[in-house]
This record gives C-alpha cells, sequence and structure tokens, in this order.
C-alpha cells in the first residue's frame, strides 16, 4: 500500500488497521443488543466501522450474508462503489461524495469499491451486525474465474 502523509495521519488519528478485503479498518460501534435470525444465528442488533482506502488500494469483491450494509461518505475524494446482484448482474455503479453521501448494499450482494483520488474516508454500518461467519470475498469462492474478466473490467 502507497500511504501518503495525509493517509498515514489518518490512520493514526482513528487507529485503523488492515482490512481483509483491502484498506485500513476499525470497529466504532457494536449494539450490545442482539437477535437471533431465522438461520438460527445470534447477532447483534448494528455493528459500524471506520473504513479508508487510498490510492490505487480497492475493496475487493465481496459480499456480507443475511445482513444489509450501509456506507456513509466522511471525508476526502468520492468513492466509487458497485454493486451485482444474486444473478451476477451489475444493478449499481455509484459515486459516495458529499452530494450523494448513503448508500446501502443488499444482503448477499457482491459490493466493491474503490476512491477516485488520494482517499476516501466511509463508515460502514451493517444490520444485523457484522460478524467475520457471514463476510465472503469473492476470490475464496468458485465464482471467480467465471466472473473476474467482467468485475475487473468495471474497476
Amino acid at each position: 500500500m502507497n500511504s501518503n502523509k495525509k493517509n498515514i495521519e489518518i490512520i493514526k488519528q482513528f487507529n485503523l488497521s488492515p482490512h481483509p478485503e483491502g484498506g485500513w479498518f476499525r470497529e466504532i460501534v457494536r449494539s450490545e443488543n442482539s437477535l437471533i435470525r431465522e438461520d438460527g444465528q445470534s447477532r447483534n442488533f448494528i455493528t459500524g466501522i471506520y473504513y479508508l482506502l487510498e490510492r490505487d488500494a480497492k475493496s475487493a469483491w465481496h459480499r456480507v450474508k443475511n445482513a444489509d450494509e450501509i456506507w456513509i461518505y466522511l471525508r476526502g475524494d468520492p468513492l466509487n462503489l458497485w454493486c451485482l446482484d444474486n444473478d451476477n448482474k451489475l444493478i449499481r455503479n455509484l459515486i459516495l461524495d458529499s452530494n450523494n453521501p448513503v448508500e446501502m448494499i443488499p444482503s448477499g450482494y457482491w459490493q466493491a469499491a474503490k476512491s477516485t483520488g488520494e482517499f476516501t474516508l466511509v463508515s460502514c454500518c451493517v444490520g444485523p451486525g457484522f460478524d467475520f461467519k457471514d463476510f465472503e470475498l469473492l476470490r475464496n469462492t468458485n465464482h471467480t474465474s467465471r466472473l473476474d474478466k467482467a468485475i475487473n473490467d468495471l474497476i
């Protein structure tokens, strides 16, 4: 990762760590209350993180099963946010910025993101709350070969 001085300051200010999908993150909120999902799994009501993407870094294609994710623009350059539906069709090609600061990715949809400049800082909230048991990277699935070229052409 090619961190410039401003990005290093943000990483230190928010105490961020590398995220498995790329970029930097830190969990900032986790509801003390929990629920039992339809699949019988217990999850907190909601969770939230800070998430930083630097120039040339991207959020790898991933999905969160059984939970919706809300992306909230905080500062920096606009963010490209892509979303594929359950049939792997591109349904959203969004820009998050001060004019469009909030978007939601439905449960189970593939998503990826990339900053359009030096950096983008966002917050991501997941409900029911995030658990890595529900997190899936595209590169770790049998969908990879079928989707890789089309997806990489987008970003």
